[in-house]
């Protein structure tokens, strides 16, 4: 298991869960098991339906596992580190990061029709489409083509954070 992390940043509507969509179905395409982790900064993010059981559980303040045979989905009431998730996660090849800025792993942003400077200090690499001229990203950061998923592997291959389970 390779068990390498990577972060993904950017503003809202930049493409960042469509390009961890296109690596994910990529990379488990080849055969490599893949993780993924939202930040859901606003706490807005919705995962169960209103009078489900899970839904009742949740609403106690108790953390719920819910076990199925095909998935188990865990609410808990407080916040996780990366490690303790990749623990639950077991092994894995990849492991997507969607957002968590304070997170130390090597980041991907991402940009479409305009560049943020506030991402740059943070990121490793710059991954644009054709919006976005390179002579406009810092020589500090790679610069990836958003839309070549093969090559934006190749450097998580060279770059992620190896993150093994203890």
């Amino acid at each position: 298991m390779k068990q390498l992390a990577v972060a993904f940043t950017g503003p809202s509507n930049s493409g960042k869960t469509t390009l961890i969509v296109k690596l994910s179905t990529q990379l488990q395409s080849l055969g490599y098991k893949v993780c993924i982790i939202k930040h859901d900064p606003h706490d807005k993010a919705i995962f169960d339906k209103e009078g489900k059981d899970s839904y009742k559980f949740s609403h106690t303040g108790a953390s719920v596992a819910v076990v199925s045979p095909t998935r188990t989905t865990i609410f808990k009431k407080e916040t996780t580190q990366i490690e303790e998730i990749a623990q639950v996660f077991g092994e894995f090849d990849y492991l997507l990061v969607e957002g968590l800025k304070t997170i130390p792993l090597p980041r991907i942003a991402i940009f479409r029709n305009e560049l943020n400077e506030n991402y740059f200090d943070i990121s490793d690499a710059i991954a644009t489409d054709e919006t976005i001229q390179s002579s406009q990203i810092p020589q500090s950061c790679e610069h990836l083509d958003l839309n070549d998923v093969e090559k934006i592997i190749m450097w998580i291959d060279a770059n992620g954070k190896n993150i093994s389970n203890p």
